[in-house]
């Protein structure tokens, strides 16, 4: 071999090992760069444990604060329902509100009263209006709830301006809050609370006593039209709906008023209750009576009228929020008297509705109920500042079904006259509901800039019974005149 062959052949080799060479450097590469990923795989899989591990502890963090939260909820339903046992057992012991330790709870004395020769006999059978609320208690057990002052919206009790320190102990005890609300017209601050289960009203009324003495609560508690006979109801009967605008009204707080032919007034009407305001006939005999055209002798015929639905078609309808809520709208509206044709037993929230309303000087009128003489004194016609109403028959008699009052006002026709029905036609009625807007009327009519229409109406009530202002006739028969008969 010569030495030019010995040369290319070494250069081939040489190329040869260049190449491997190269081959050997892009696999270093390539292995380097596999390092390199499994490296960085190695890390993120360290921060994945890392991750876990912190999840984990987190977790466990969790499931004890779970834990914890748990058994301070066990220690929480344990105190309410200890709390509801002793609130359960004071309530027990404890006499009625208004009733002093060791007297009875209930009225002694019945009779006949004023001039009747009708006799009234003492007995522990309720009146229309607590029968008619006994009934809805036992046809609704699972909405409403015996006290001891009658029905009231059941597991609901009103706390009345509690501060937020209040309210916070309240729903650590389990209490929930269902509404806060300002009543416009009154600005009267009313917190509605559910009471922790199980625990009945009485005893939630003291457990919330205990717990915020400085609050004042209450049930809401239902009240009931006052009147003696029974007014059916007339399916599919016409709403009375119309705009009374800036005029002078009589506000009227019952059911709603239905169309009649002798009821050609404007009637605003407005609802605070489920299905409200919806035809009543109660309360159309009772507008028809205050505003009523021929053939009814009314107070005020043809008096606009601004109508607070508290009923509808709710069985708690007539509760204390609604009457309330209905004060405060009627306030609002300037009217210068309002008539609440209704009874039920003394509530703190419309107590205080009553005063702020007679405060900007709206008259309030109310019967003073038909439960008998030995009945319990009906409200609000036995608050401070209501004008109470008694009725008297065609005779002038007081009737035999009319409750006594804390203080009576003035007596008026509730009995042997007719009113408007639903049907269109008139209608027998009885009961001191009946008598109530025919004050409410006159004291309209006697309204005015500088009006003392107090004084007014002392001046033309007939003196009936004893001398001067009493128990049984109050300072007088008014309208003895607005009495609707039957043509011969």
């Amino acid at each position: 071999m010569g030495a030019q062959e010995r040369a290319a052949r070494a250069s081939e080799n040489a190329s040869t090992a260049q190449d491997r060479a190269l081959s050997a450097q892009e696999r270093a590469s390539r292995a380097s760069e596999n390092a390199s990923t499994a490296q960085d795989r190695a890390m993120g899989a360290q921060e994945r444990a890392s991750q876990a591990s912190e999840n984990a502890a987190a977790a466990q963090d969790r499931a004890a604060d779970a834990q914890d939260r748990a058994s301070q909820a066990n220690e929480n339903a344990s105190a309410a329902q200890e709390r509801a046992s002793t609130a359960q057992d004071r309530a027990a012991a404890a006499p009625p509100e208004g009733v002093a330790p060791g007297k009875p709870s209930s009225p002694g004395n019945s009779g006949a009263a004023g001039n009747s020769d009708e006799t009234a006999t003492e007995s522990e059978e309720p009146g229309e209006s607590r029968r008619a609320l006994n009934q809805l208690l036992e046809t609704y057990p699972e909405l409403l709830e015996a006290t001891d002052k009658g029905p009231a919206v059941r597991g609901q009790i009103l706390a009345l301006s509690p501060d937020t320190a209040t309210l916070t102990r309240l729903q650590a005890s389990g209490y929930t809050i269902e509404a806060d609300e300002l009543i416009p017209g009154i600005d009267i601050r009313s917190v509605t609370l559910a009471t922790p289960e199980g625990m009945p009203l009485m005893a939630a009324l003291t457990d919330a006593r205990s717990l915020a003495p400085g609050t004042e609560f209450t049930a809401n508690h239902l009240h009931a039209q006052s009147a003696s006979l029974a007014m059916p109801a007339v399916p599919g009967a016409a709403l009375l709906q119309s705009k009374v605008g800036d005029r002078k009204a009589i506000g009227i707080i019952d059911g709603g008023v239905g169309a009649h032919p002798a009821i050609l007034s404007s009637v605003e009407q407005k609802g605070f209750a489920r299905g409200a305001p919806l035809p009543n006939p109660h309360a159309t005999a009772v507008a028809s009576l205050a505003a009523g055209a021929k053939p009814i002798n009314s107070a005020a015929p043809l008096a606009p009228l601004l109508v607070a639905d508290v009923f509808g078609a709710d069985p708690t309808g007539g509760n204390a929020l609604a009457l309330a809520k209905a004060i405060g709208w009627l306030t609002s509206k300037r009217v210068p008297v309002i008539v609440v044709s209704l009874v039920g037993p003394e509530n703190a929230l419309v107590k205080k509705a009553v005063e702020k309303s007679v405060a900007q000087g709206v008259l309030i009128i109310a019967p003073v109920g038909n439960d008998g003489p030995a009945a319990p004194p009906a409200y609000p016609a036995n608050f401070d500042g209501v004008i109470s109403v008694t009725g008297v028959d065609a005779r002038n008699r007081l009737l035999i079904e009319a409750s006594k009052a804390i203080h009576l006002d003035y007596s008026a026709p509730g009995a042997d006259t007719l009113a408007a029905d639903l049907s269109g036609q008139l209608i027998d009625v009885r009961g001191t509901s009946f008598a109530a807007p025919l004050v409410a009327g006159r004291l309209f009519m006697l309204s005015g800039p500088g009006a003392n229409a107090l004084r007014a109406l002392d001046g033309e009530a007939l003196d009936l019974g004893a001398k001067g202002r009493d128990s049984d006739f109050g300072r007088g028969l008014v309208c003895g005149n607005c009495r609707t008969t039957q043509k011969k």
